[in-house]
């Protein structure tokens, strides 16, 4: 996360990344360009955020030469206390920015599935003040970074407006996105299937089981579940098992059998062999691969 304070005139180029892009303007107006789309004027409360990182361009003129935001120019521009400082005879911008890194070849289960760009304003009546709320205080923790915890607070600020962005957005597509679990968190039933199945992924589930659970029919469950997630709930539950199952293995060192039992496998050979089928190798080869990846 950083903070980007600059005087006009100026303009940035920000090159494709590995991840989520976020900018929210602080204070200021801007221009905001990604490749096929024409500028868009920012205004202060204004949130952008990029969930696979598109390249694109700030700028107080869209019209102005960029420069390219890389290790040189972030270190020409950065100060003592971490901002990154344009001068400038013109008027001011701020713009908080961050960053979502995630793994490389592999999707974000929430930012995969959002549209290239999500532009919120915070002068919205309905979600418009809690956006400005969480923005507010999240300025605030940047600026006070010496005091104790307000790198934590910041980080945790962030996600909570990430979360307010993508319900806003949940709230204007509508039924309008494609099936996913997304989408199923919009329908009732569904989102009550999916969080029974997300809380106890290891579970013994059959069709019956999950339609006990929500009180509706077999038939019911299958037809709404299958229209809002785009796969029947069970499908739905192996890849969910089997997404668990590749993170436990990047993030711990649980033995893979211990893994297989906790996502509801009872043969480690079965599990091996889901496992194999969805993700291209063996547990085992990809829990080394994706170490090597991250030295």
């Amino acid at each position: 996360m950083a903070t980007f304070d600059a005087r006009a005139p100026w303009a940035i180029e920000l090159p494709a990344r590995q991840g989520a892009a976020f900018h929210a303007i602080v204070a200021g107006t801007c221009w905001f360009t990604t490749d096929g789309a024409p500028p868009r004027q920012l205004a202060p409360g204004d949130l952008v955020l990029l969930p696979a990182g598109a390249r694109h361009q700030l700028a107080t003129d869209p019209d102005l030469p960029t420069r390219r935001f890389d290790e040189n120019l972030k270190r020409s521009l950065i100060q003592p206390d971490g901002e990154l400082v344009i001068d400038g005879p013109g008027a001011r911008t701020r713009i908080l920015c961050a960053g979502y890194s995630y793994e490389a070849g592999a999707s974000h289960p929430v930012l995969g599935l959002l549209p290239p760009v999500l532009h919120v304003a915070t002068a919205q009546p309905d979600n418009g003040p809690w956006l400005r709320s969480v923005l507010d205080l999240l300025a605030h923790e940047t600026r006070s970074h010496t005091a104790t915890g307000s790198g934590t607070a910041a980080l945790r600020l962030l996600d909570l407006l990430l979360i307010h962005v993508v319900r806003v957005w949940l709230d204007t597509a509508g039924n309008s996105m494609d099936p996913s679990w997304l989408r199923g968190l919009r329908d009732p039933l569904t989102a009550k299937a999916l969080a029974a199945l997300h809380e106890r992924p290891g579970h013994d589930w059959t069709l019956d089981s999950l339609a006990a659970t929500v009180n509706v029919s077999r038939a019911t469950l299958a037809r709404r579940f299958t229209h809002h997630v785009g796969e029947p709930p069970l499908t739905y539950l192996t890849r969910w098992r089997l997404d668990l199952a590749a993170r436990k293995l990047r993030d711990t060192t649980a033995p893979v059998a211990a893994i297989a039992h906790d996502v509801g496998y009872t043969s480690e050979y079965a599990f091996n062999r889901a496992f194999t089928r969805t993700h291209g190798q063996p547990p085992g080869r990809y829990r080394r691969h994706t170490a090597t990846e991250r030295m």
